[in-house]
């Protein structure tokens, strides 16, 4: 093939020989008037004419590139050149041969297909960073090469190929670099997620996590579950604000506070006021969503505080799902706000879902259609609290490469009949009257305890800790007083109530004290003890007896 030919066809060579044209013709008008040419080119102090561009030997360019170059020719793409740099590369290559003979290395990194397109449609094409057999990477470029003068010339395409190994080795670098951090990010945040959820008595629950694909950083999403004693769970969702171990780090201290707080058992907005603050002082600039709730079985709700976190859904046990709204305040870190408390029923027969926005944001629709499918999957979900968590997930379109955390918590209140019901018992009795009411209330306990069939040493400890709790309300509280006896599969729990608010605490009787004793000795007798402050004004104090296990 006659290069010379062809080099006058290359991109760009009919553009620079049109600008010599015009230049030397603006030339030879300019040597027209009264000084000759020669004349003028003598008295001027400009440097002597450079060679252009355009006259250069364009294979002797080619040649000289550090760059790869081959040029191909015809509908099969036979060789009609190669420079010196491609030679080095990849070897000395016969021309007039093929490509898929003479060019196997275009051939592996699938450029013939390409070589095929930029014929085609006379247009060029780019192959970023590929990775050649000598071991570097290259970007390919393939430009269309054509002879418009010639009716009867075949098209051919320019290879041009620039390595690019430093970039590429870098990039990998950067990329191992970024999926090391995303390792330990991951290990982190599940390591502060909870290894096994707490199973209260009354509830069923279960919880997913999904870290974000391997393009999204790892987020700050958390759950958690918590036994208060007295047969209370609270329940706890949230997600912190940022990506990466640092959101984790944050994540984890949050989850730490929570598990603290809860341990003093307040209602749930002052949990989070007390979270509030510890935000502003873990990270000023680090803010976080949160849901902490509490299920008394007692009263059949869920008590909650939202912290600019996604409402809570729960279905009835007729399938309608309610969407817990009110009351939300800011997001934790933001401080200056007075959180409050809400309620929504937990019937038994109910499931309630708590999540994070994961779950339902999209970046192309509205927040709010993301929850109204999240009700939607939920009305149809039946099944254990794992299996609801499946199909959440499923039906939100939750996979692998998802880009963003997912955090889900589920729990069902059963709904218990037949010989599971009788597990479940509660008795109550209002102590009414001045000191008469403890010996009613050693009786109440005494009957309801025989009547529950349970062995005398437990029978016996359950009406001494009844009385003490009793007597200690009756001393130190006020109206109205009430004892509430209550039996699970797993433990007997007692507790009192009264209207003053002054939680009593276990201290160290002297031996002529004639008072002092009652809790000391509940403490003593029992598995658990606590005390709460109540909504209403006033308070309780509990203790909880573990059953023996059936043979």
């Amino acid at each position: 093939m006659n290069f010379t030919r062809w080099s006058a066809r290359l991109p760009g060579t009919q553009r620079r020989a049109a600008a010599r044209t015009d230049h030397a013709v603006t030339h030879d008008r300019r040597g027209e008037g009264s000084v000759p040419a020669a004349r003028a080119e003598q008295l001027t102090d400009d440097p002597p004419p450079t060679r252009a561009v355009d006259e250069l030997p364009v294979r002797q360019v080619l040649d000289r590139v550090p760059a790869l170059v081959a040029l191909v020719h015809g509908p099969d793409h036979r060789l009609a050149y190669v420079n010196d740099a491609y030679a080095t590369a990849f070897g000395p290559r016969p021309t007039g041969e093929p490509a898929r003979d003479t060019l196997p290395e275009l051939s592996e990194l699938g450029l013939l297909p390409l070589l095929d397109q930029v014929l085609r449609s006379g247009r060029p094409r780019t192959l970023k960073s590929r990775k050649a057999t000598d071991g570097r990477s290259y970007t390919f470029t393939c430009t269309p090469v054509t002879e418009t003068g010639d009716a009867d010339a075949v098209g051919g395409v320019l290879v041009f190929a620039t390595d690019v190994t430093d970039h590429a080795e870098a990039a990998d670098r950067l990329r191992t670099s970024e999926r090391r951090q995303r390792e330990t990010a991951v290990t982190l945040q599940r390591s502060l997620l909870p290894q096994e959820l707490e199973q209260p008595d009354d509830l069923r629950i279960a919880a997913t996590y999904q870290p974000g694909g391997t393009e999204a950083a790892v987020g700050g999403d958390w759950y958690d579950v918590i036994t208060l004693g007295g047969g209370r769970t609270a329940l706890v969702i949230g997600d912190v604000m940022g990506r990466g171990v640092r959101a984790a780090a944050v994540m984890g201290q949050l989850r730490t506070a929570v598990r603290a707080y809860a341990r003093l058992d307040l209602p749930p907005h002052e949990v989070l006021q007390l979270l509030d603050g510890l935000a502003t002082e873990i990270d000023a600039n680090q803010i976080a969503t949160c849901v902490y709730a509490v299920h008394d079985p007692n009263e059949g709700r869920l008590v909650y505080a939202s912290a600019g976190h996604l409402p809570i859904l729960v279905r009835d046990e007729t399938g309608a799902v309610l969407r817990a709204d009110e009351p939300t305040g800011p997001p934790l870190g933001t401080g200056g706000w007075m959180h409050a408390s809400g309620s929504v029923p937990l019937a038994p027969g109910s499931t309630a879902v708590l999540y994070t926005d994961g779950l339902v944001e999209r970046r192309d629709e509205d927040l709010d259609h993301g929850i109204a499918a999240l009700e939607h999957a939920l009305a149809g979900a039946i099944g254990t609290p794992q299996v609801i968590c499946d199909r959440l997930m499923r039906s939100a379109g939750v996979a692998a490469d998802h880009d963003d955390d997912v955090a889900v918590l589920v729990l069902q209140h059963p709904a218990r009949t037949g010989p599971d019901g009788d597990l479940f018992r509660n008795a109550a009795l209002d102590l009414l009257g001045g000191v008469e009411a403890a010996p009613r209330a050693r009786a109440f306990a005494s009957g309801v305890l025989t009547s529950w069939r349970f062995p005398t040493e437990l029978h016996d400890l359950g009406v001494l800790a009844a009385s003490e709790l009793v007597a200690n309300s009756l001393q130190h509280g006020t109206p109205p007083m009430r004892l509430r006896l209550r039996r699970t599969d797993r433990r007997l729990i007692v507790e009192v109530t009264d209207g003053d608010d002054h939680l009593p605490r276990r201290r160290r009787a002297e031996p002529a004290d004639e008072s002092g004793r009652g809790i000391a000795i509940v403490a003593t007798i029992a598995s658990n003890w606590g005390c709460r402050r109540t909504p209403g004004g006033g308070k309780a104090v509990w203790c909880e007896f573990v059953l023996p296990r059936a043979t």
